[in-house]
């Protein structure tokens, strides 16, 4: 488990995604060997792997009826996740007729999809894709010789999941019911917290000192790992994960006198920054769709479908109906000349730095950028 000795303000914990993969690779290990492991090290999404204690593990059942169930208790370090203490439960079941099959459910707590725009199917659980594949992928570590001969259906469910979901966005976007299963890496870090501010800040710092008069900022790991692909002669140290926190970021860019800045993103937080939100965590402000309808407007999308942006709750929705019309590209590229448009205005940041927002899609891939003029 998490070492807790370490300095408060700078603890780091792990996603409901890492905490619900644990809890069903110990399940899956109570299949294969008989009992439930008090403790289990489990593959994170970020490659790492990482010791958890299990709790309530009890296998049921003979033969093909044969189940197992694990929990674990989420700790999410110093971030003020309304998750903290959440209890990720994973029921493991054999199903005789799928061999080598892994399907997943979600159980009470976990949301369900019930509108488009996440990239997740609506009527599923609010599982997002990197969990379900770090799940799946620990099922398939332990219990390889099992999945040769039977099916695995895995269920995760939060019995404090309706209660929590109650303090997020959840029900705005479309997810009843519960809480999502989230994380990219498995690790949160606390994107929160003053000490998160400062590790940004302390970046920024760091990359004004290597002579290169750029500083790369980043709303997370993939949008920064998509940056340095189209950066690459830049070392890592330019490059500086802001999470929400933009404003901090700049300000600390202008005083360092850096020449440069770089935003990499995806359309949501890039919504955010141009609809003049400078800290974008998701609860602080809600997506300003109708700036979204006004960008397809402008390059020509139908008025229905500027409608239903508009009308939608999601960026990603904006970005999907876009793709479908074939003016993904061209949607993409006025967003990036607002983000840029929108933060070099006067009474922002002027022209103190030259600015180039970079745009990939979900899976990492370049789609825009804009720049402001030299």
């Amino acid at each position: 488990m998490m070492d807790k000795t370490v300095k408060r303000g700078t603890r780091t914990g792990f996603t409901t995604g890492a905490c619900a993969a644990a809890a069903a690779r110990a399940a899956a290990l109570g299949l294969v060997e008989g009992t439930v492991p008090a403790e289990v090290e489990s593959l994170l999404p970020n490659g790492d792997r990482v010791r958890f204690v299990v709790h309530d593990g009890r296998c049921e059942g003979e033969g093909t009826g044969r189940a197992a169930h694990a929990m674990v208790v989420k700790f999410a370090g110093d971030d003020p996740d309304c998750t903290d203490g959440a209890h990720l439960t994973a029921d493991v079941q054999v199903d005789a007729a799928r061999p080598g099959v892994v399907t997943l459910h979600g159980g009470f707590g976990v949301g369900t999809v019930t509108m488009a725009g996440l990239g997740l199917e609506v009527g599923g659980p609010a599982i997002n894709p990197v969990p379900r594949r770090n799940i799946e992928d620990n099922l398939r570590e332990v219990a390889a010789g099992l999945l040769d001969e039977v099916g695995l259906s895995v269920t995760i469910s939060v019995p404090q999941g309706v209660e929590m979901a109650k303090k997020t966005l959840n029900a705005r976007l479309g997810i009843l019911g519960g809480i999502s299963i989230l994380g990219t890496t498995g690790i949160v870090k606390p994107y929160s917290t003053a000490a998160y501010r400062a590790s940004v800040v302390q970046g920024v710092q760091v990359a004004a000192t290597l002579g290169h008069g750029v500083v790369v900022l980043t709303t997370g790991g993939r949008t920064e790992q998509f940056a340095m692909k189209e950066r690459p002669a830049l070392p890592a140290a330019c490059f500086v994960q802001m999470g929400d926190f933009l404003r901090y970021a700049l300000d600390e860019a202008v005083a360092q006198g850096l020449r440069e800045v770089v935003i990499g993103g995806m359309v949501g937080k890039l919504t955010k920054i141009a609809q003049g939100e400078t800290i974008t965590h998701a609860n602080r402000a809600e997506v300003d769709t109708g700036l979204l309808a006004g960008l397809a407007a402008g390059i020509g999308a139908p008025p229905e479908e500027c409608a239903a942006i508009a009308a939608a709750e999601t960026a990603r929705f904006a970005a999907e109906r876009m793709e479908a019309l074939g003016l993904l590209n061209e949607f993409h590229a006025a967003l990036a000349q607002k983000v840029v448009s929108t933060l070099t205005a006067p009474e922002r940041y002027g022209q103190r730095f030259h600015l180039q927002v970079l745009v990939c899609d979900f899976e990492g891939r370049k789609i825009a950028e804009a720049s402001s003029a030299r």
